[in-house]
């Protein structure tokens, strides 16, 4: 049996479909769920609880008791030092969730910092968050540091700001840690290979992972001129191929291109093209519409 961290945006006060029939497969499936007691997604998680008479749900809160707790169920008090206040408060109970859960389902209003801290810090845990965009209508599944990338590189520069001032250093740093290619070690120890998916049995590996939708934000993000979100983007990518074949295939260092393809990089245009190569991809110049007008010639004499 697992630990499912439920939880979202205050804004969301009513449950999309999709969002109750995961949550239903989560209670046919008997897993322990675990909510948070504010208004919005948590209380709208806790009534579709009580409305399936589902009983193994705990609720955490942070201090004394839960603001809501639709099902009388058992509890989970997180003492917090009394000189902290208003978002932090809350917060508490959130870390304590995402430590002790096995995977997250997280209902975001499109633009909640708390929400998306919330995959944050499941993610830097090493566990697995289903963020549901409910104005997008889209599903966003969070294995790895490269997705949080890619997923963060989407977001507006406004939502970052805000995350990141509610961020601990800590929770923060993954973000920023720009020689992390994974969050997920191999399970018990196996050997490396196993996780690149070449067994001892010599089994061939996956094929690789599809560059269709990295490859849509990449060209958003130039179309943009967002060179951060950009060079997030690429070396997301360029992890997902493999940064040591990389490196080989174009005679740079591997240390060197971790740290040119990040969001704090500076990269030549010249390494750029090389990368993008390697990956088998091309840049490719368009007209956006600007019309480009020659400076009159001067009259001699």
């Amino acid at each position: 049996m697992n630990t499912i961290f439920m939880g979202g945006s205050r804004h969301v006060s009513r449950l999309p479909a999709e969002v109750k029939a995961r949550i239903d497969n989560v209670v046919a499936s008997g897993h322990q769920v675990i909510v948070g007691d504010a208004n919005g997604a948590d209380k709208a998680v806790q009534k579709h609880l009580f409305d399936r008479r589902y009983p193994n749900v705990t609720i955490f809160c942070s201090g004394d008791a839960p603001r809501n707790n639709v099902g009388a169920w058992r509890t989970r008090p997180v003492a917090v030092p009394k000189s902290v206040r208003g978002f932090q408060f809350h917060a508490a109970k959130d870390r304590e969730m995402a430590q002790e859960a096995d995977f997250g389902l997280m209902i975001w209003d499109g633009r909640s910092p708390g929400t998306v801290l919330n995959v944050l810090r499941l993610a830097l845990a090493g566990k697995i968050a289903v963020l549901f965009d409910v104005p997008g209508r889209d599903v966003v599944n969070i294995k790895t540091a490269d997705q949080l990338r890619l997923f963060l590189a989407r977001c507006s520069q406004e939502l970052l700001a805000d995350l990141k001032a509610r961020a601990t250093a800590d929770e923060w740093r993954l973000v920023e840690n720009d020689l992390q290619p994974s969050l997920f070690a191999p399970a018990d120890g196996a050997p490396a290979d196993l996780a690149a998916g070449m067994a001892d049995s010599g089994e061939p590996a996956p094929p690789p992972p599809s560059l269709d939708e990295p490859l849509a934000l990449l060209n958003d993000a130039l179309a943009r001129g967002d060179a951060t979100a950009a060079m997030i983007i690429l070396g997301a990518i360029a992890r997902d191929c493999g940064m040591s074949r990389i490196a080989r295939e174009t005679g740079l260092a591997r240390e060197s291109l971790y740290r040119s393809l990040d969001a704090r990089g500076n990269p030549e245009f010249a390494t750029v093209v090389k990368v993008l190569s390697s990956i088998g991809l091309r840049f490719e110049a368009k007209s956006g519409g600007v019309t480009f007008f020659p400076e009159p010639t001067r009259a001699s004499g």
